[in-house]
């Protein structure tokens, strides 16, 4: 992954004249969607803002696509160590860098952009913090008053009871507190009588002389009058206190029944506050399961769900999935051919002889190997054989199976024969191995290509095949050469054969776009002639081709053997109709070539 500048999340990352994070550039892996996988693209980290180009090249023609980093959550994979995530509500980026390091360079990078980008930062906590805090504790305490001040009719009342005992019980405080004053204004005035009192008895005078004061007009006063028995100003002492007990007594009554009726109030409150919660718990299940939901949906599709160990969806979505995907492809492949319009093809067809050497290239020998193990085995009838299932029947065609898993992973072993009127073995196997007509008749395939030619009857072909999905995509490297096996004696039939098995190449290997299938393929022909009538000549009436089809396909990665089990008996028997008619259309009318 080439780089404008590295990101470690020190300093270094920093511009030292503005304080922002430097940009950041260079190659990710982005997923694309599950057509076409995983593609590099172009990624460039700039003012808290991700952004992809279709390459660097591309970058004067705009972005393909943009990420405003501040709301945005960064999840590394679980398992695959370069991979990670970057979600901003419903949009996912699924990104993978080349190694792990390069992977934690991109998010540290990103982390600190988005750590800059005014939202947590602590610039951005003193800007925004006070006022946030006044609103929230403003919000809070308006929700407080509104729901927690509410009070009933009953309560009410007694509220305003309390009221009424308040203004009694103050005027009664201060009448208790005149009375108290004018006692001790009484107190004062029998203290200084005493002292007079004394005085006299040292000093005697006239009886009466201490007890009246001369006026100027010659009548004489009382100095002190006696006390009056109801207390000053005519305050009953005694009825204030009944009063005042009586009052208290219903103060207290009151807050007891205000205690009593609170409780009962914070009881139907509590109740009512718990079903409130139990509404909120309901909601937000819901809530949560329709956001996973939607989630599941919007990124339905995604690395996540395509097949894999870890991989989110279940054997029976799988299985699903798989079947809605073939359909699809029937259907487009039905229209193609309906609007197709096939352009003769004159490939020459060398003679019997030039398919019958064994050749001197590098995997001659390998090649004679494995033709020799197709004729001693795949001829081989399994009625006797109870480790073969008959798994479909049509007509003259027969589908077998055996059951074998290594490490987890299907390689059943399957087998074909099938019965075709009016085509020779050496037409079967020549359309069979020809690549030039290949996509003709192969609506599996989505490109092919011939890697090298080793002789006029073997070549090294790279195919890769339509994907499924959430099946990963899978690739072929594989010989094909095509023989004519030589009859032992004259009754033996006209065989054909023609057998596919990998190899490795330098020119084609393997990457992490598709899984490499490896398999070992056979499919051999032979020609039965029923004489014709009288001096006619052979005809395609008086020929039939019986057809001997086995695939040993291992085919990697995670898929359950259940779907591989389904697909193989589902494909198996439509790809040999499809081949063979294929063959009836294109010989139809034409020479007979043995």
């Amino acid at each position: 992954m080439s780089e404008k500048s590295s990101s470690s999340g020190s300093d270094e990352d920093v511009d030292p004249e503005s304080g922002q994070p430097v940009e950041l550039g260079g190659v990710l892996s982005k997923w694309t969607n599950y057509i076409h996988g995983w593609q590099d693209r172009w990624v460039v980290l700039k003012n808290n803002t991700l952004s992809y180009y279709k390459s660097e090249d591309e970058r004067e023609y705009g972005c393909r696509g943009s990420l405003c980093l501040s709301k945005a959550v960064i999840t590394p994979h679980e398992f695959d160590e370069c991979r990670f995530d970057i979600s901003v509500n419903d949009s996912v980026w699924y990104l993978r860098a080349e190694d792990p390091e390069h992977r934690l360079q991109w998010i540290e990078s990103i982390e600190l952009h988005k750590a800059e980008s005014g939202y947590g930062s602590e610039t951005s906590l003193r800007r925004h913090g006070s006022m946030l805090s006044l609103t929230s504790a403003a919000s809070a305490l308006s929700a407080t008053s509104t729901s927690s001040f509410k009070k009933g009719h009953r309560l009410r009342e007694k509220l305003a009871e309390m009221e009424t005992f308040r203004d009694i019980l103050c005027r009664q405080v201060d009448t208790l507190q005149k009375y108290f004053d004018s006692c001790a204004d009484v107190s004062k005035d029998e203290f200084q009588r005493d002292r007079v009192e004394e005085d006299e008895e040292e000093f005697p005078t006239r009886p009466d002389a201490g007890e009246y004061n001369h006026n100027n007009n010659g009548s004489k006063e009382k100095l002190f009058s006696p006390a009056s028995p109801k207390g000053m100003n005519g305050i009953d002492f005694k009825g204030e206190a009944i009063t005042f007990k009586a009052t208290t007594a219903g103060i207290l009554s009151t807050l007891s029944h205000c205690i009593e009726l609170m409780v009962k109030r914070e009881d139907s409150w509590q109740k009512r506050l718990d079903k409130e919660l139990e509404k909120r718990r309901r909601v937000e299940d819901a809530y949560k399961s329709a956001m996973n939901e939607l989630k599941k949906k919007s990124h339905y599709g995604g690395p996540d769900y395509e097949e894999g160990p870890n991989s989110l969806i279940n054997e029976d979505e799988f299985f699903d999935a798989v079947e809605a995907a073939l359909d699809r492809q029937d259907k487009i492949e039905e229209q193609c051919q309906s609007e197709k319009v096939r352009i003769p093809r004159l490939t020459p067809v060398p003679p019997g002889d030039a398919y019958s050497t064994i050749g001197t290239h590098r995997f001659a020998t390998k090649v004679e190997e494995m033709v020799q193990n197709h004729m001693t085995y795949s001829l081989q009838d399994m009625g006797g054989d109870a480790n073969w299932q008959l798994v479909i029947e049509e007509g003259e065609m027969k589908v077998y199976r055996r059951e074998v898993e290594e490490n987890g992973i299907v390689l059943d072993p399957l087998k074909a024969t099938h019965s075709v009127k009016g085509v020779t073995g050496h037409e079967v196997c020549h359309y069979f191995w020809d690549t030039d007509v290949r996509l003709d008749w192969e609506t599996t395939i989505e490109n092919f290509n011939v890697v090298e030619s080793l002789s006029d009857n073997a070549v090294i072909v790279y195919q890769t095949h339509k994907r499924v999905w959430p099946a990963s995509q899978r690739d072929v490297l594989y010989l094909s050469a095509i023989r004519k096996i030589l009859a032992t004696n004259e009754n033996d039939p006209d065989t054909w054969l023609v057998c596919n098995f990998s190899v490795e190449h330098d020119k084609a290997l393997p990457t992490n776009r598709c899984v490499r299938a490896k398999i070992n393929v056979a499919m051999i022909c032979q020609t039965l002639v029923s004489p014709p009538e009288g001096d006619k000549e052979i005809s395609r009436d008086n020929i039939l081709c019986k057809i001997t089809y086995v695939a040993n396909v291992n085919p990697g990665g995670w898929a359950p053997a259940s779907v591989l089990r389904a697909v193989a008996k589902r494909e198996y028997p439509k790809f040999l109709k499809r081949f063979t008619s294929y063959v009836q259309d294109k010989t139809a009318g034409k020479p007979i070539l043995f």
